[in-house]
């Protein structure tokens, strides 16, 4: 059964409370829709929920909890219903160097970045396969499109993202399932504050912080509220993109780091062609 237009759809968010979440839960509800909204702290959307008119439904979940996000989905569907766009977009950051990245700390932060994800995917699909219909947007980064200094826990969890929904968009398109992979730029949330995690610093990499906090110090951040505004095109969409960046200056960062792998390719091409 295809979800009639003129109804209210009914979102799955993930990392409701804060950030890019909260600022698509709140696009959702000023477009009429209806909201599933879930974190592991939902007590800053209990005013949202208050004044949803029964709109919104919040309790917490946390992704990394494989049987807990099943439990959670279900629930969610006994709310109203069905899901017709379900947005993961819960996560955090680790910062620090790789030789600095316990084993706890990553394994902690896959769990939640990666692991979270595939396992709200692997809960949803049965569901939106059933019903023929539903829109899954996985909330990537910028940082995906390559490693970084200080940053390459958190790209390599996203890069691991992009790759599993490239492939769950192959299989479950016939099924009338369509994937989006969102990767947003810098936006004003509580990534590198609530959701940030540090690594013990090794004074060896003194220098490169110090290069990289002037870096960062020039970056700016943007109102979330603005990248709500295109997800909710996005979703109007009978061909939604399969992956978009979300600000002018994530796009321009994004293309230059194509371009350059791009380089480095061809300037290596003989010597790859020898290795046949």
């Amino acid at each position: 059964m295809q979800h009639a237009s003129t109804e209210p759809r009914t979102w799955f968010i993930t990392g409701a409370s804060r950030g890019l979440g909260r600022a698509f839960a709140e696009a959702a509800l000023a477009a009429g829709d209806q909201v599933v909204g879930v974190a592991r702290d939902i007590a800053p959307l209990e005013e949202l929920v208050a004044a949803s008119d029964g709109r919104l439904v919040a309790f917490p979940l946390d992704v990394a909890d494989r049987d807990a996000v099943f439990a959670g989905v279900e629930r969610a569907i006994a709310a109203f219903g069905r899901l017709d766009v379900v947005v993961n977009n819960a996560g955090g950051v680790v910062l620090g160097m790789v030789e600095e990245v316990t084993e706890e700390l990553a394994r902690a932060h896959l769990d939640t970045n990666f692991f979270g994800a595939l396992w709200v995917s692997q809960a949803v699909v049965p569901h939106l396969r059933a019903q023929g219909s539903g829109h899954i947007l996985q909330v990537s980064s910028m940082g995906s499109a390559g490693g970084f200094a200080a940053t390459g826990m958190y790209s390599a969890g996203k890069a691991a993202l992009d790759s599993m929904s490239e492939a769950l968009q192959m299989e479950v398109e016939r099924f009338g399932i369509k994937v989006t992979i969102l990767q947003p730029g810098g936006y004003q949330t509580d990534l590198f504050t609530r959701g940030l995690t540090q690594t013990t610093e090794h004074e060896a990499y003194a220098p490169l912080r110090e290069w990289l906090a002037g870096l960062w110090a020039e970056s700016e951040d943007f109102d979330p509220a603005k990248a709500a505004e295109v997800v909710l095109q996005v979703v109007a969409m009978e061909e939604p993109p399969k992956r978009l960046i979300l600000g002018s200056a994530a796009y321009d960062m994004v293309d230059g780091m194509t371009k350059a792998m791009t380089a480095e390719l061809a300037k290596w091409e003989s010597l790859s062609r020898k290795a046949e």
